[in-house]
This record gives structure tokens, sequence and C-alpha cells, in this order.
């Protein structure tokens, strides 16, 4: 007595939105920072408890990436982002803005659910 089996072939799986992206500017300011004052060093970026909505980006410089970091390479750079920070980064781009008064990083978050008036935090 013979008995065969069928098996139902694998579902292909979705690709993960990758973690982080950097747009051309923040790749252009970032290869700028590491080319002078930073140079040897690495951008690491988490989110920390803070302000009125409870989370807030969270930026430094480090020698090298630790135990718990995940490693994102865009636009031929790499920037760490502290593993406790992924889940509320998945699929946020960086940017680089320069307006009247001010210049710096921003994120576009699409986990973020609302901001705080300031714009200092945020919450997912």
């Amino acid at each position: 007595m013979s008995t065969t089996t069928t098996t139902q072939p694998a579902r292909p799986r979705r690709p993960l939105p990758q973690l982080m992206t950097l747009t051309d500017a923040a790749a252009e300011r970032l290869r700028a920072l590491y080319a002078s004052g930073q140079q040897g060093r690495t951008l690491r970026i988490g989110v920390s408890t803070k302000g009125c909505s409870g989370l807030s980006y969270r930026m430094e410089w480090v020698d090298g990436p630790g135990p718990g970091d995940e490693i994102v390479t865009d636009k031929g750079l790499t920037v760490l982002v502290d593993r406790k920070a992924s889940l509320f980064l998945i699929g946020t781009v960086m940017d680089y803005e320069r307006k009247a008064l001010s210049a710096g990083f921003t994120f576009v978050n699409p986990n973020e659910k609302g901001r705080c008036g300031c714009g200092e935090s945020f919450h997912v």
C-alpha cells in the first residue's frame, strides 16, 4: 500500500521595509560630519522617554557599534540604530532641513500616531 502526501509550496514572504533610509540632503550632511569633526565615529539613533507625547529622537556619536545596535547602510553611509528603538523606527526616513533660522535632522516616521504641539516628542 502506497501513501502519497502533497505539500503546499511555501508562501513567498513579503520583504520587510528597510529599518531607516536617508534622503540625499541627510546623506550629504552626514558625509560632511563624518569627514570633519566626527571622523572615525558613527551616528547612533535611538528614542528616549521625553516630552509631552512620550518619545523623542535621540542622536549621539559613538566610536563603534554596541552589542544592541542595528547597522543601517544607505547611500554609502552607515548609521546605527539602538535595537530598543528599532520597532519604533521601522520605515523611517531621515532628512536634513535648512530653514531661515535653523537647520537640523528631521524624521518622517510612518509609525508615529501623533506629535506634541511643540514638535519635540511623538507617540506610536
